[in-house]
């Protein structure tokens, strides 16, 4: 996969010695916890509703602005987001 000089991907790494970031969950999580639609979260996020779709699915990795902007709008931190804390 090539990522272009200044976008960051929150990726989902696996395998011997990786560990796994099962961000889409949380993101899902989020968002149901929060009686949101996936409509709702994609017009804060300024994006198409079918490209946010592909993010919970995890087809898409989520770019760094993207988890910046929801871990904001759900007041949680980035590690939250990621599952380094509970």
């Amino acid at each position: 996969m090539s990522i272009p000089n200044g976008v960051f991907c929150i990726m989902k790494m696996e395998g011997k010695g990786g560990y796994s970031v099962f961000i889409y969950r949380r993101v899902r999580d989020l968002r149901e916890d929060h009686d949101k639609t996936q409509k709702e979260i994609a017009a804060v996020l300024n994006m198409q509703l079918t490209v946010y779709q592909r993010y919970e699915r995890g087809e898409r990795e989520l770019p760094l602005w993207a988890a910046i902007k929801l871990a904001d709008y759900y007041h949680v931190t980035l590690d939250y987001l990621v599952e380094r804390e509970s």
